[in-house]
């Protein structure tokens, strides 16, 4: 019961993070951009902050929902008497994760300061300059978190 409380909390979480940067990415800023810099990116800000706070918490709980499910998973080999190997594919999704997670407090912690700093003092450029520093950012988790879901539906499948 346990265990799929836990793949259950990691799929939802990665849900909405991946979720929200498909929306972000391919919606919100083409939607956006056609408006005037000081309403963009205030808009962006607001937007990304309500986002990156919710993704802050689903980048935790995939973490320690992962880290929980591998302990498990190694507890009961070990306990029954085998040899636990991580298989290639929890492997690769491990280190994507872990990259993604590493992006993300990047993109959280420096660059939306960045952003919240140039919209405080109303400098439009370096603001929009620091949008798409986090909109390049943002596109490199989107494909790194496309990755993951290819290894594990490619891994299920086999």
């Amino acid at each position: 019961m346990i265990y799929a409380t836990l793949k259950t909390v990691h799929v939802l979480s990665i849900i909405v993070w991946i979720g929200g940067m498909v929306f972000a990415h391919f919606f919100l800023w083409p939607a956006v951009a056609q408006l005037e810099a000081p309403v963009r990116l205030r808009l962006m800000h607001d937007a990304l902050g309500r986002f990156f706070q919710a993704v802050l918490v689903a980048s935790l709980l995939t973490l320690a929902s992962g880290v929980w499910m591998l302990g498990r998973v190694a507890k009961q080999v070990v306990q029954s008497g085998g040899n636990f190997e991580m298989p290639l594919a929890w492997t690769i999704m491990v280190a994507l994760g872990v990259a993604m997670v590493a992006i993300f407090m990047h993109i959280r912690f420096v660059l939306y300061k960045k952003l919240a700093r140039t919209v405080a003092a109303s400098e439009w450029a370096a603001g929009d300059a620091a949008l798409a520093r986090i909109r390049t950012w943002v596109s490199i988790n989107l494909i790194l978190g496309i990755l993951v879901l290819l290894v594990t539906l490619l891994r299920w499948a086999t």
